[in-house]
């Protein structure tokens, strides 16, 4: 018979040790938790089990009470998977402390679940305290046998060093978690300090203090934060270490702490590796500027990784302003190392950050656009991205594909009318973009397409032509009622894109100009990309109006986001351009004067301009301009005096009230309620009389509307 072979701990072997952990006896404790640690490693079925025991709370309290000097023990060996370590002259509280924090890091590397509890059970407080607390180099010597023989002595050091080097190692794998409560590292002033000067005990605390500042940067306070603590500086020596594993943690984290902050990208532009270094006559050399050595680290004999990362600095520090368009770091080494990156040859997910990373550095200027599109046959192998690829089995990846494509076309066709077109003319790529609108695996595939579609829709040929061939309103219509009914309240704002530049048609306000990435942001910028297809020489103007268009811009208009309020708006004004009496009246019955005069209130200056918009082009060709009159003539001479006589309002506000005033002077029987209305005309006879002040401006369209009265 065939014997079943038996995990290594179950309940009834693993309990007679567990409970030794609780032993006064510390060598017990001690015994116990070394077997504890050997256990679990590897098997997260065995993690699970220990954390379903209640063990991790024990360990919390095990690495919290012997904070204190013990009894010292001699001549203790015990064997990690990597060496083996021999302690002379050390406390049992000291190995009991080290013990278990390494436990902690080995649970700490299973699942999410496992990860999630530890988290629950406090042990990220616990860990920063006990690394702010321990004395460098301090505590028992122990003795590393190095079980791979690479190293030709044992290495003895402090095990003070290591209990920290543990506590990192476990702090590191914590915050890798979504989840992880990485706010704490900034309670404490002395935290990121404190970290900052770890770093320099070993390679391993500087690869994990890089890593875990990395994961923590995630707002302008964070940071702020790291840059006050100094750790730009700490990352700039690190970043002149001659090994790989030192530099890409901390090109990583200064990359996340340049991210749209243009005083720290300041800083880090001017800051030096500290690291002076020595020519062949004994002169010292000036220390390497961090922009110069971001330069050198973008070459080809560089890794991969290390190339992209760096290329990532640059280009995050040029989009905040610390290095310009034309800086040689960004045309000559960022720029062509991401096209390059993009490239078959690149693993898929090379390919993807390359992509991204792109996408982000061309997005606002023409120049760095025109260059890129003209790299290395990028559109053509952008394209590759959004094609089947039988050899990458995740899900998941695919959809990164798609999407770093689509955000990659989108900057690149921003301003250009020629690269719009090239891009267009790409085999397939309409197909791929109506596919991606419908993309069925979540939002991000989608959200990425609306953006490739808005930047393409600012073109008047492609509106004329290729998006009625493929008859693009039609998914878009579908996603924006989809998006309608699944949003409420405001839209949340975060993430990694900024403004596109708008040129030529500039419809809406997208999500990039809101400052927006999330899922909810498919309804602001498929919102926008509906202004472009409603101008009045797109084809697709009719059948969108068919299909509830003014219906759903005008529940946009109500909504708290003012993007949405504003893309609303100017998309029912593109609608009332030279429309038919029946649309107008649809807008004016659908919106309401209530709304109307909600939105002539409104704070965002853009929404009032285009609410005078709408009212200007509902109030043209005689016929309607007399129609409504006849029924809102009330309504539209108050919202005209409320506008002409707010001192608040600029310029440009009340000449568009002066200008709704002109087209209604123009009607046969309007103007009647102009001259009905004292207000009005007291309003046009000031103007006219303060020749001399900064109303001024406005005297000319004063004389338009004036004249509409002596017109035949």
């Amino acid at each position: 018979m065939v014997s079943v072979m038996q995990p290594f701990m179950d309940i009834e072997s693993s309990r007679s040790y567990i409970d030794e952990l609780y032993s006064p006896d510390s060598q017990k404790c001690l015994d116990a938790l070394i077997c504890l640690k050997n256990s679990v490693i590897g098997s997260n079925r065995q993690k699970g089990s220990v954390i379903a025991q209640g063990v991790v709370p024990r360990l919390l309290q095990l690495l919290n009470d012997y904070n204190q000097p013990q009894t010292r023990s001699l001549s203790t060996t015990t064997t990690t998977s990597l060496s083996t370590i021999s302690s002379t002259e050390v406390t049992a509280g000291e190995r009991i402390r080290l013990e278990a924090v390494v436990t902690l890091g080995s649970l700490a590397k299973g699942t999410d679940q496992h990860v999630l509890a530890l988290i629950d059970l406090g042990v990220v407080p616990l860990i920063l305290q006990v690394l702010l607390l321990t004395p460098v180099g301090e505590g028992g010597d122990v003795v590393i046998i190095d079980s791979s023989n690479s190293h030709p002595e044992n290495v003895k050091v402090k095990l003070s060093d290591l209990l920290i080097e543990a506590c990192l190692r476990c702090l590191r794998t914590v915050f890798q978690h979504p989840n992880a409560p990485v706010q704490s590292l900034y309670q404490d002033p002395a935290l990121v300090s404190r970290l900052l000067s770890l770093a320099s005990r070993s390679v391993t605390c500087q690869v994990c203090v890089a890593t875990i500042l990395t994961t923590a940067c995630k707002t302008a306070d964070e940071q702020n934060a790291l840059m006050k603590g100094g750790a730009i500086e700490t990352l700039a020596a690190q970043l002149d270490s001659p090994l790989a594993d030192v530099q890409l943690p901390a090109l990583a984290c200064l990359a996340n702490m340049c991210y749209q902050n243009h005083l720290v990208s300041t800083v880090v532009a001017s800051t030096s590796t500290g690291c002076k270094k020595e020519v062949e006559d004994g002169a010292a050399v000036q220390n390497k500027q961090l922009p110069a050595l971001l330069g050198q680290l973008i070459g080809r004999e560089r890794s991969s990784l290390i190339q992209l990362e760096a290329a990532r600095c640059v280009a995050y520090m040029h989009r905040a302003g610390a290095l310009s368009a034309t800086d040689p770091r960004v045309v000559y080494r960022a720029l062509p190392c991401l096209v390059r990156l993009c490239h078959r040859d690149r693993s898929p997910r090379e390919r993807v950050a390359a992509a991204e990373t792109l996408a982000y550095l061309t997005e606002v200027d023409t120049e760095l656009q025109r260059l890129a599109s003209i790299s290395n046959h990028l559109i053509p192998t952008l394209a590759e991205l959004l094609r089947p690829h039988p050899q990458v089995q995740d899900a998941a990846l695919c959809q990164d594909m798609r999407q770093a494509a689509f955000r990659a076309f989108a900057s690149l066709g921003a301003n250009d009318e020629d690269i719009r077109k090239r891009i267009i003319e790409t085999e397939n790529l309409m197909e791929f973009i109506v596919s991606g609108l419908q993309d069925p695996g979540g939002p991000r595939v989608r959200l990425a397409a609306v953006r490739c579609l808005h930047s393409l829709s600012r073109s008047v040929q492609q509106l004329r032509t290729t998006f009625q061939d493929h008859a693009v309103w039609r998914p878009l219509m579908q996603l924006l009622h989809g998006a309608d009914k699944g949003v409420s309240g405001s839209l949340v704002v975060g993430g990694i894109t900024s403004a596109v530049a708008a040129s030529g048609i500039t419809g809406g306000v997208s999500a990039a100009a809101a400052g927006a990435d999330g899922e909810d942001d498919l309804l602001t910028v498929a919102s926008s990309t509906l202004c472009n297809l409603l101008l009045e020489f797109s084809p697709s103007k009719e059948p969108i109006l068919e299909s509830g268009a003014v219906e759903l811009l005008c529940s946009l208009t109500k909504r708290p986001d003012p993007a949405l309020r504003l893309n609303g708006i100017w998309a029912l004004m593109n609608v009332a351009f030279q429309a038919e009496q029946r649309v107008k009246s649809q807008i004016l019955s659908c919106l309401g004067t209530d709304q109307i005069f909600r939105l002539l209130a409104d704070p965002e200056p853009a929404v009032l301009m285009k609410t005078l918009g709408l009212l200007r082009n509902l109030l043209s060709t005689k016929a309607h301009i007399d129609r409504i009159m006849d029924e809102h003539s009330a309504h539209v001479m108050q919202a005209v005096i409320l506008v002409l006589e707010d001192p608040d309002h600029s310029v440009d506000v009340k000449e568009q009230a002066l200008c709704i005033l002109a087209n209604v002077a123009d009607g046969d029987r309007a103007r009647e309620h102009i001259m009905a209305n004292e207000d009005v005309l007291k309003k046009l006879m000031d103007y006219m009389q303060l020749r001399c002040t900064k109303d001024s401006q406005l005297l000319e369209k004063v004389k338009t509307a004036m004249a509409q009265f002596f017109d035949p």
